[in-house]
């Protein structure tokens, strides 16, 4: 095997193998509204579940040269934010939202994309959504490149609504063909759902 020090490379050489290794990977479409009340979307794919008792999310928003992007500044200064899954119906209208904009324009706008009331928190979701979770920040956690400039801002979410067509949900479960959800894979790949199968776990 090849053996790799990760101090040794460039961060966009770490970056390579991480983004072609950890596979697939979720993506979320989170929303957030700044404090002039722009309604903000992003795209992100390094996310995930970090509990369900209470139900807590994890998002990890990368900065851009120590600076933090619009969604990591809006959660935490509103402390609400919603995750929506990406789906084959939406991931194209999606993928307009990740273009750099400014803070007083909206990639919601941008994209297309319908906002939609929430029910407990004030910032909307989109209704091109089949599942959406609206959230409250419990954490938010500076990590990475140096004490002076951060690398990322991890944002710890709790759910406090779940949103979902009522297509998809049968018997409490998500029917996972009919949600059709999309992944990151690396550069410009996606994957849709693919083979699955089963393995009893061991008692």
């Amino acid at each position: 095997m090849i053996s790799i020090d990760p101090e040794v490379q460039s961060d966009r050489d770490n970056y390579k193998l991480l983004i072609g290794s950890v596979v697939p990977r979720p993506i979320a479409f989170v929303t957030t509204l700044s404090e002039q009340g722009i309604l903000n979307g992003a795209p992100f794919s390094y996310f995930s579940i970090v509990s369900s008792s209470p139900p807590l999310l994890s998002l990890s928003v990368q900065r851009r040269n120590g600076e933090m992007k619009d969604t990591a500044r809006n959660a935490i200064t509103t402390g609400e934010l919603v995750v929506h899954i990406v789906d084959e119906a939406n991931v194209e209208h999606i993928n307009q939202t990740a273009a750099t904009l400014p803070p007083d324009e909206s990639e919601v706008v941008l994209a297309g994309l319908t906002p939609s009331d929430s029910e407990a928190v004030k910032v909307p979701g989109i209704a091109e959504s089949k599942f959406r979770m609206e959230c409250v920040l419990e954490h938010a956690i500076e990590l990475g490149g140096t004490e002076e400039t951060p690398g990322c801002d991890l944002l710890i979410a709790r759910v406090v609504r779940f949103r979902i067509s009522e297509d998809i949900l049968q018997d409490g479960r998500i029917d996972a063909a009919k949600l059709a959800p999309v992944s990151r894979m690396a550069g410009n790949f996606y994957a849709a759902l693919g083979r699955i199968f089963t393995l009893e776990r061991p008692r």
